[in-house]
């Protein structure tokens, strides 16, 4: 079915549509795609921001906390009157009040075994904006397995780092960069080390644009890279990851998928 643009669509979409490499055929490509937010927090909100305004035609958003005041210093998703709400609801509204004509399902729980993988099978793309290894490795994969595009994104007080996993076409999964989850303790959570909040904002921004190049089959692919964000430095690297053909999860011997 042919998805026609009323005149306030061409308008809000317009500067989409002078793009050579989007114009009207990626702006139908968006309205048609279906994307997954594990986390309304610190990159989730501004993730899901842009792809509501984007055009992305259906979002789903998963988080089972509620606004605390510690999170407005970076979670732009949610403001004062949001406190004691549910995440996930405080940012569908934001979405929302940007794109009316986006859908937005809300997934007021925690990401565990008993529904990461139908929840990732109702989405054609996943996004990982957690802030915890076990929640991380849990989505990571059971993306391998359901063969989705994982966009994954995390901080640490002045830096970020970002990539694309897509085994199921090339390059590496997520266990061939971080085979196992480090000790407890070894590695602080925002809360404990601290976090810049532009930090998030910068790569949750960044993350929503690998997700519409990878919707809209553009530029070059973050699979099998990994960017790295120094904001003290004010430096950007990129580093290749290979896959690792001995991996647990996507390697020749693997069980999970690949």
């Amino acid at each position: 079915m042919q998805i026609k643009f009323t005149e306030e669509d061409i308008h809000r979409y317009s500067r989409h549509l002078l793009l050579a490499e989007v114009g009207g055929h990626g702006q139908r490509k968006l309205r048609a795609a279906s994307v997954l937010i594990v986390g309304a927090g610190g990159l989730g909100s501004p993730l899901g921001l842009y792809l509501a305004a984007a055009g992305v035609g259906r979002i789903g958003i998963i988080d089972d906390d509620r606004v605390e005041m510690s999170n407005l210093q970076r979670q732009i998703a949610h403001g004062v009157a949001d406190l004691g709400r549910e995440k996930a609801v405080s940012a569908a509204e934001a979405m929302l009040a940007i794109n009316p004509s986006t859908i937005v399902q809300t997934h007021l729980a925690r990401l565990d075994g008993g529904n990461v993988h139908q929840l990732i099978g109702d989405y054609d793309l996943v996004c990982d904006g957690s802030d915890n290894f076990p929640t991380r490795f849990l989505l990571a994969d059971a993306c391998v397995a359901a063969r989705k595009t994982l966009v994954s994104a995390a901080v640490m007080r002045f830096e970020g780092q970002l990539s694309v996993f897509k085994p199921y076409v090339s390059g590496p999964c997520y266990r061939c960069l971080y085979p196992e989850a480090p000790p407890d303790g070894m590695v602080p959570s925002c809360a404990e080390s601290g976090v810049l909040g532009a930090v998030t904002g910068v790569m949750g921004t960044l993350q929503a644009t690998e997700v519409l190049k990878e919707l809209l089959g553009i530029g070059e692919t973050l699979a099998g890279r990994l960017m790295l964000w120094d904001a003290l430095g004010s430096r950007f690297r990129t580093i290749n990851v290979p896959r690792d053909p001995s991996c647990s999860v996507c390697g020749s011997m693997a069980t999970v998928g690949g």
